[in-house]
């Protein structure tokens, strides 16, 4: 079984090499964060023609998460119990699913935006109410995993030059203390290998040259309960879909499955 997570930077714009890439790869089940577009909206139809069902939560803003499957879909939930909201509403930043033999969430955890905004207070709080929601079924027997873009770095490894973020969100103390939490109920970093230099990037802004330059960051990521990680047998990052016209900011990462 195949499972991956991608930040497509909006749907409408990427549908043609999403489309291709699943075919090409064979993927089962796709996490995707930043649709960016409206749930009715959606191309339900033309994942339907390639195989796939799509079960999202998404408003037409900058937010918006699906998961996309063609081995079932089923128990949908979406958001987050305990949600804090931002400027008092929940976002669309969560949606879990029941694909076959595994459950997945697919994750857009807030950016956090300065470390004395409101944004990243709220971060804080978010990653709160995702340890809540998911520690049942991390807990459990059946494989699961939470996928996403978590707006973190979990190490100083885990950015081309720590140096350069000092002050910055994503690699504050506070926030890797959150992901610390998270893998605390039951939950381990499925970290996937690079397919070129030594290590697994999965960002890199659209400025500065820094794909070509590979001044990345790794912040989209597989956090899977016991039964999960033992039945991985691959991961790595896509690294090839992050180049070319109209490609997203964020390269998929890809889990292999013997379930």
């Amino acid at each position: 079984m195949r499972i991956a997570t991608w930040n497509v930077n909006s749907i409408t714009a990427r549908l043609p090499r999403l489309l291709a890439w699943l075919e090409s790869t064979g993927t089962d089940v796709l996490c995707l964060q930043e649709a960016k577009i409206a749930e009715e909206q959606f191309p339900f139809d033309q994942l339907r023609e390639a195989g796939y069902e799509a079960a999202v939560h998404a408003t037409g803003r900058w937010n918006g998460v699906a998961v996309i499957s063609r081995v079932g879909l089923e128990d949908v939930v979406k958001g987050l119990a305990g949600d804090p909201g931002y400027d008092g509403a929940p976002e669309p930043r969560a949606i879990s699913a029941t694909c076959g033999p595994v459950r997945v969430w697919s994750v857009y955890v807030p950016n956090g935006r300065e470390v004395d905004h409101p944004h990243y207070a709220y971060k804080l709080q978010w990653f709160e109410a995702l340890r809540a929601a998911v520690a049942g079924d991390a807990a459990g027997s059946r494989p699961f995993a939470v996928l996403g873009d978590y707006n973190v770095a979990p190490t100083d490894d885990d950015v081309h030059d720590v140096a350069a973020f000092e002050g910055l969100t994503h690699v504050t103390p506070a926030e890797r203390a959150a992901l610390a939490s998270l893998r605390e109920a039951g939950l381990s970093d499925v970290v996937p290998r690079p397919l070129k230099y030594d290590h697994p990037f999965t960002y890199w802004d659209y400025r500065q040259l820094c794909f070509p330059k590979n001044r990345g960051m790794r912040i989209d990521l597989v956090y899977g309960n016991e039964p999960f990680a033992k039945a991985v047998t691959d991961a790595y990052v896509d690294r090839e879909e992050r180049k070319g016209k109209g490609a997203s900011d964020h390269a998929p990462v890809v889990v292999d499955l013997d379930v």
